[in-house]
């Protein structure tokens, strides 16, 4: 899933790329993905992209006023053309595009989702307030006004994992699976770890943490074409998606737990004191 890093690199990328540009058309090819009627999509249609933001995890293009919001959910993606087909694009069949947008040069950009779970959103709107997601939003880490107090203020007294709690876009925004996982790595911390037991020299720790994970991810996918991005986050995490290869700060097994649609990876000796983690789900496959 796209987090707030790749995000971040998107809207750079389509800053460079789409403001100042016209919108030609827009093919709405999965009609399930949008989930706005008013103002029509087709509202977007000879207005102009004057500025690309981010929300947490969504992509924020606002047309002369009016906005364009994309959450990419687990499986989707944006996708840079320097000439997008003209041709209409069939719906339906296990085509992953889902919106096509064409700009007043011929270039343009897909939104597609790969698998047969959707999940993708495109919502257009007079406001991103107006968006659900959006308005339940909690602080941006790398927003100035995320400071220690605040983190400090989060934690205080939520008997929650902290794992869970670092992805809850309405507790902080724009962290998911993969940074919460590269982010209690840093941190030295267990996933299990009840928030509200962290002491103040964790909280600190944590926070810089947090903001040195998402700024080094941030650094590193700046400058890079929108199809570049994931390999990019991919190569630079350390313990997420690695399990049972070794732990690059002391070789330890990286392990993992598993859930019903995700799982989180650690590591036993930065994290755990040497001990592996509860994993039910495979207890019961190994009885």
């Amino acid at each position: 899933m796209p987090e707030l890093p790749e995000v971040e690199a998107l809207a750079e990328f389509l800053r460079g790329r789409a403001v100042g540009h016209a919108v030609a058309r827009i093919d709405v090819v999965a009609i399930s993905a949008l989930k706005t009627y008013d103002p029509p999509v087709t509202a977007l249609q000879g207005l102009t992209v004057t500025g690309v933001s981010r929300h947490g995890k969504f992509l924020d293009l606002d047309v002369d006023g009016v906005h364009l919001v994309t959450h990419l959910a687990r499986a989707g993606w944006l996708r840079w053309q320097d000439e997008v087909p003209t041709r209409p694009v069939r719906p339906g069949g296990k085509n992953p595009l889902a919106v096509r947008v064409h700009l007043d040069d011929g270039s343009g950009f897909d939104l597609t989702e790969a698998g047969t779970k959707k999940g993708l959103a495109v919502y257009v709107v007079r406001d991103p307030a107006e968006v659900p997601g959006v308005a339940a939003l909690g602080p941006d880490p790398l927003d100035d006004a995320f400071t220690l107090d605040t983190l400090r203020g989060i934690l205080g007294g939520r008997r929650t994992r902290i794992k869970g709690l670092l992805r809850d876009q309405k507790v902080i925004a724009g962290i998911g699976n993969a940074y919460s996982d590269e982010v209690l790595h840093a941190a030295r911390m267990s996933p299990f770890k009840i928030a509200a037991t962290l002491t103040d020299e964790e909280v600190a720790t944590l926070y810089e943490v947090i903001g040195e994970t998402l700024r080094d991810a941030v650094r590193r996918s700046a400058g890079l074409a929108a199809g570049d991005l994931k390999a990019e986050k991919k190569i630079g995490l350390r313990v997420h998606g690695r399990a049972g290869q070794k732990c690059p700060v002391c070789g330890d097994t990286i392990r993992e737990v598993s859930f019903a649609d995700s799982a989180l990876q650690y590591c036993p000796t930065c994290q755990t004191g040497g001990k592996p983690l509860a994993d039910r789900r495979m207890s019961r496959l190994l009885k």
